[in-house]
C-alpha cells in the first residue's frame, strides 16, 4: 500500500510540478496567455508549485516507511548515499533539496530582496529535469509505455514552453 501512495504521489509531483515550470516560464514573457491576466497565470504557477511540493513530500515520507526501498532519514536529504540505487536516488535527493530551497526563500521573499530571491528561484528550472530524471531511473514504472508516454509529454510541454518564450 505504502508503494503506491510513494509511487503515485511521486508521477503526480512530476505533473503539477511540469504545470508550475511551464507557467513560470510563460509568465516571464509578461504577455496574458489564453487570454488570463497574468495575476491569474502567477496564482495558478504558485498553487500548482505548492501541491507540487505537497505531493513530493508525501512521496518522500511514504518512502520512509516503506520496507522495499529500505530508506534512512539521512537518505532522504544528503544526495547520493542510499544503498537502493544510489544515483537516481541521489537526483531525487538532490531535487528535494533544492526545491526545499526554492520554498524557503520563497518564504522569506521580501527579507531577501526580489534580485536574491530570482537568483535562486531560477534553480527551478534545475530541479524540474534532474526530477525527471530521477523518475526515469529509479522510478518502478520507468519501463511501462504509460510513464513514458508522460515523461515525452511533460518534456515536450517545457521544451515548447521554451522555445515559444524565447521565439516570440
Amino acid at each position: 500500500m505504502i508503494w503506491y501512495i510513494a509511487r503515485g504521489a511521486g508521477v503526480m509531483a512530476l505533473l503539477m510540478l511540469t504545470v508550475s515550470v511551464v507557467l513560470g516560464i510563460a509568465t516571464r514573457q509578461g504577455k496574458p496567455l489564453a487570454g488570463l491576466p497574468r495575476f491569474a497565470i502567477a496564482t495558478v504557477h504558485r498553487n500548482a508549485s505548492l501541491i507540487g511540493l505537497g505531493l513530493v513530500v508525501v512521496h518522500v515520507l511514504s518512502l520512509l516507511f516503506d520496507s522495499y526501498a529500505k530508506l534512512n532519514p539521512v537518505d532522504l536529504v544528503v544526495p547520493f548515499v542510499g544503498s537502493y540505487r544510489q544515483f537516481w536516488l541521489g537526483l531525487g535527493t538532490l531535487a528535494f533539496d533544492l526545491l526545499l530551497l526554492v520554498l524557503i526563500t520563497s518564504l522569506n521573499r521580501a527579507r531577501l530582496g526580489l534580485r536574491a530571491w530570482r537568483g535562486i528561484h531560477w534553480l527551478s528550472y534545475a530541479i524540474w529535469p534532474i526530477a525527471l530524471a530521477h523518475a526515469l531511473g529509479t522510478g518502478t514504472d520507468a519501463t511501462q509505455l504509460w510513464m513514458g508516454v508522460l515523461a515525452v509529454g511533460c518534456a515536450t510541454a517545457v521544451a515548447t514552453t521554451v522555445t515559444w518564450r524565447f521565439v516570440t
